[in-house]
């Protein structure tokens, strides 16, 4: 699993820019306590290699996919606990659970720092999880 800052990250696909070009349909990983946002370690190099290449062909956009076999999608995702095609109120419940599982063994550990992040943690996905809910409640 991919984590970052206590949350697993989510698999997705997305728009990069690496000076001038813009790179679309990129495979990524998502933090969604922190919000940052990481090619997916398995095309990193495929990636770096095509945004270099762009850029120096002074390409305005480029389609990752049209340049790198992706097949393979399923292996791409498969160590991410949620994907970006789940309801948000999904991810959010999972990512409570799991920080709600990695405290039980902090405490159990006694590590009182990772405690304090976990916390930290907790907060902002709660805080996601009260938008989400008024958010739903609003659409109805």
């Amino acid at each position: 699993m991919s984590f970052c800052c206590g949350a697993s990250m989510i698999g997705t696909k997305g728009t990069l820019k690496h000076i001038r070009t813009q790179i679309h349909n990129v495979p990524l990983l998502f933090c969604p306590v922190c919000h940052r946002i990481e090619v997916h370690y398995l095309v990193e190099n495929e990636y770096e290699i095509l945004a270099e290449y762009a850029h120096g062909d002074g390409t305005d956009e480029v389609d990752f996919q049209e340049y790198v076999d992706t097949k393979d999608q399923s292996r791409l995702y498969e160590n991410c606990v949620n994907h970006e095609n789940e309801d948000p109120m999904d991810v959010v419940r999972n990512q409570i659970d799991m920080a709600l599982d990695l405290l039980i063994v902090a405490k159990h550990l006694e590590d009182n720092e990772w405690r304090e992040q976990l916390l930290k943690r907790l907060k902002v996905l709660v805080e996601r999880r009260t938008k989400l809910r008024s958010k739903n409640k609003s659409i109805k």
